[in-house]
This record gives structure tokens, C-alpha cells and sequence, in this order.
């Protein structure tokens, strides 16, 4: 399950920013690449466990003989909430892999959709963004 992060082919001053920003620096990526890497192994610990979980309650499920209504409800809940958690999971994990080939291709702090620089400060206080503000915000409209 664990994919090696992609190695670091691109220097932080080739990466875009928007105007008037400063280029980035090897510090500001270093801390970037550090929260990026930190959050990728807490998020598979996470996937891991509710994965483990969710098959647990998979294998569990039984037909419901013999159980009242209310222990049917609460493993029902229990299941849609670990494939909730392990579905998020996995989206994240997909987003931190993302971000960290476009740091390695050098295209980290391009808006995917538009082209235009997302920011430094946007990137540096989320580092899996993909959009700019202005995308971002009319992706959430739709």
C-alpha cells in the first residue's frame, strides 16, 4: 500500500508563484514537503486501521438472524461510517501522492484548471491544493 514519495527533481525557484510573492526558498519547500510527507503516513496508518475495521464488520454483517432491529442499525451505522472515513482516506491519500509528483515534476503551485499560480501562502497553509482561489471557488458553486 505504501508508495514511496516521488524523489525531488525540481528546485523550490523554478516553482510558480503568483505576483508579487517571492520565489519559494529550499526552507519553505522543505516545510512543505515535510507536512506533506508527515500527513501521507498518519493518513495510510489511518486507511490501514479503518480498512481493517470496515472488514471486520464486512465479515461481521451476518444476515441479522437473531439480532433486534437496533443492533442491525448500529453495525449498518458502523459500516457506512468506516467506508465514509476509509473513502476520505483515500481521497486525501491521493491528493498528498499528487502533490508530491507535481513538486517532483516541477508544476507544483499551478492552478490545474486554469494554469495560473494558486499562491504561496494558499499552498503553504494547504498543501494539497490544486486550484487557485478564484477555480476553487467556482468548483464549489457547481
Amino acid at each position: 500500500m505504501a508508495k514511496k514519495a516521488a524523489p525531488l527533481k525540481a528546485s523550490a525557484e523554478t516553482l510558480v508563484v503568483k505576483e508579487g510573492e517571492d520565489p519559494w526558498t529550499k526552507d519553505e519547500l522543505d516545510e512543505v514537503l515535510d507536512e506533506l510527507t508527515t500527513t501521507r503516513v498518519h493518513s495510510i496508518e489511518v486507511l490501514e486501521a479503518a480498512e481493517a475495521e470496515l472488514d471486520g464488520l464486512m465479515k461481521d454483517s451476518g444476515d441479522g438472524a437473531g439480532q433486534d432491529q437496533a443492533d442491525v442499525g448500529a453495525t449498518s451505522f458502523e459500516r457506512d461510517h468506516e467506508l465514509t472515513v476509509v473513502n476520505s482516506e483515500r481521497d486525501k491519500l491521493h491528493q498528498i501522492e499528487r502533490a508530491l509528483g507535481r513538486i517532483a515534476d516541477g508544476s507544483y503551485g499551478q492552478c490545474e484548471s486554469c494554469g495560473q499560480p494558486i499562491g504561496k501562502m494558499r499552498l503553504m497553509a494547504f498543501p494539497r491544493a490544486t486550484l487557485c482561489m478564484t477555480c476553487k471557488t467556482r468548483e464549489e458553486r457547481r
